[in-house]
């Protein structure tokens, strides 16, 4: 398929989300439109995207609206108490409406990154940490990927690291400098999308990190000089997926 066709696809497909006619264009994180605190939601959103690996997104974030809504458990979106709890009441907190699914691993990496948010700013916040760095990606992928990786177990991943820069974005007011450096986070749906558009041949469906990355390459190399950022066709793609792939000839009419 040659690049103009296929930008063409991928135009039709982005007019199709923003036209409504994607079935299930509700995303996971919209329940917290409206209920959670502005002061309060880029915490929230951060704390739980490092669970929301190889689980249903859509429980995990009414679980969380959940645990928010409960004046028992709200605190475990408060970075500062996080950090300094008990493990074992941090333990039956997520537990209690299912945030945290392993009893083990789920409240090690929540502290764990909440330690990494209070330690690298005065706020003790996820703003805190996003101004620390000036808005900029770079310096904050430089640290969250490699000088300090290990403070921010699954968060620092590179699915879900680019695809919480694209939440933030979409959710809050941050406004990321260097925002092309925000690769397409390729979940299932992603990798389906990108071989039922030709972009990949269907080796990478196995969704293996090498795959992944692939897919993730391939998305910014195609992209490049389009005026769009590989980030921008994530929703799209991953709804077109969720739909069943509805045909994009049907919309080009």
């Amino acid at each position: 398929m040659i690049k103009e066709e296929f930008l063409k696809n991928v135009k039709s497909l982005i007019k199709m989300h923003s036209d409504g006619l994607l079935g299930g264009e509700v995303m996971p994180e919209d329940v917290l439109i409206g209920v959670v605190k502005e002061d309060d939601l880029m915490d929230v959103l951060t704390l739980a995207m490092a669970l929301n690996y190889q689980r249903n997104s859509y429980k995990l974030w009414e679980a969380v609206l959940k645990a928010y809504q409960d004046e028992e458990t709200k605190w475990i979106f408060n970075t500062k108490v996080v950090a300094n709890c008990n493990i074992d009441i941090l333990r039956d907190a997520l537990l209690l409406h299912r945030v945290g699914l392993q009893p083990n691993r789920h409240p090690e990496i929540w502290q764990r990154v909440a330690k990494g948010i209070m330690n690298s700013s005065e706020e003790g916040n996820v703003q805190g940490l996003i101004e620390s760095v000036h808005f900029d990606i770079l310096p904050l992928k430089e640290l969250m990927q490699g000088t300090r990786k290990a403070d921010f177990p699954y968060l620092s991943g590179p699915k879900i690291f680019n695809y919480w820069l694209y939440v933030l974005e979409s959710y809050t007011n941050i406004s990321w400098s260097s925002r092309e450096l925000i690769t397409i986070a390729p979940d299932t749906h992603i990798l389906k999308a990108t071989v039922r558009l030709g972009l990949c041949s269907e080796e990478i469906s196995n969704g293996g990190a090498d795959d992944r990355k692939v897919v993730a390459d391939a998305w910014e190399t195609v992209l490049k000089g389009t005026g769009l950022a590989p980030i921008d066709v994530h929703t799209p793609l991953w709804l077109w997926s969720r739909a069943g792939f509805p045909s994009l000839l049907e919309f080009q009419r």
